[in-house]
């Protein structure tokens, strides 16, 4: 129950300074299913940017480019433009998504 609480906080405060495109200017809207787990979210994510915190501390934010069974590759890495990442599903304490826009 602890992930899911990290993740429930991680939702709710959603702060990151990563672009979001959205055509209509709208914000987007962030559901959370009971089923979810950070594999799944992180599914529907593919091809956007998020920020992933490791249960160790750090943050990282990238691109999901790919979702495996274990693993999660981000490309495009803020602040090292020049790296990918493969992340351990299980070292995600939360998955961070921006879904406003400055007004």
């Amino acid at each position: 129950m602890r992930l899911s609480a990290v993740l429930a906080v991680a939702f709710l405060i959603a702060i990151s300074c990563l672009p979001l495109s959205s055509a209509s200017g709208q914000d987007a809207k962030l559901e959370v299913k009971n089923t979810d787990t950070v594999r799944t979210i992180l599914e529907r994510q593919i091809g956007k940017r998020v920020a992933v915190v490791l249960t160790t501390g750090p943050e990282l934010a990238g691109v999901v480019t790919t979702v495996g069974d274990k693993v999660v590759l981000l490309s495009e890495l803020s602040g090292r433009e020049f790296y990918d990442a493969v992340v351990n599903l299980e070292q995600i304490g939360a998955v961070i998504i921006r879904t406003r826009t400055s007004r």
